[in-house]
């Protein structure tokens, strides 16, 4: 299951952008945090501990329990949208999305190949064509990868969402004849007759300059006339 976490946050009043400009020179992101049934609220969060968090767990699937300040009771919540710097990894803004217990959710969780493949070994090439797929779950469900059998593909091999066994609990939301990975057949032969054609290419060059050049000696006869 997903790894669980934890995050101390503020309320803020406002959500102009002189206000989170005033926040992050504090050393604070602004933040905001909704759900089913949930109002909207603005927060902040440190931006240190904010960013120690995201480097520890998967961002896309990871319940964080929030402590809000003035709160009786944290709340848990998904990581729905970081804004980050054009150009710095700075973290602008987060939107939270709050969870309640026995309330289903839907998540993006990473694939993972396992093993290896025989058909690389024989100079084949491995196409991952999917990367993740989206699930249903209850929050305590949540896989935090799935890993995805390679070991038996074969040149001409592939592996579809419908050969992935989902965890207990755990609803696959894509085409199940989706393919994850497949192995290709390798493309030297079309890379060998792309060569071998460069010199005929080259051939044709000849009787061009040829041509130019007799032009060329018949003007001069004639301008010598």
């Amino acid at each position: 299951m997903a790894t669980k976490a934890a995050l101390s946050a503020q309320p803020r009043e406002g959500n102009g952008k002189g206000g989170a400009r005033k926040l992050r020179s504090q050393g604070r992101v602004p933040a905001v945090i909704y759900g089913h049934g949930e109002q909207t609220r603005s927060l902040s969060v440190d931006a240190h501990e904010l960013a120690t968090l995201f480097s520890r767990i998967r961002v896309e699937n990871t319940v964080i329990t929030m402590n809000i300040e003035g709160d009786g009771q944290p709340a848990r919540a998904l990581v729905r949208e970081v804004q980050r710097h054009a150009y710095r990894d700075d973290v602008l803004h987060v939107d939270f999305y709050q969870i309640h217990a026995g309330e289903s959710i839907t998540v993006a969780v990473p694939l993972r190949l396992v093993g290896a493949a025989p058909g690389v070994k024989a100079g084949g090439i491995l196409q991952h064509a999917l990367n993740e797929i989206e699930v249903r779950c209850l929050p305590d469900h949540i896989p935090e990868v799935l890993d995805v059998d390679i070991s038996s593909l074969e040149i001409g091999d592939s592996v579809r969402v419908v050969q992935v066994q989902p965890p207990e609990g755990v609803t696959f939301l894509v085409d199940p004849e989706r393919t994850i990975c497949s192995v290709m057949a390798p493309t030297v032969a079309a890379v060998t007759e792309a060569e071998e054609g460069a010199p005929a290419e080259e051939g044709l060059a000849e009787p061009e300059v040829i041509a130019r050049g007799r032009a060329e000696d018949e003007e001069g006869s004639e301008g010598g006339e």
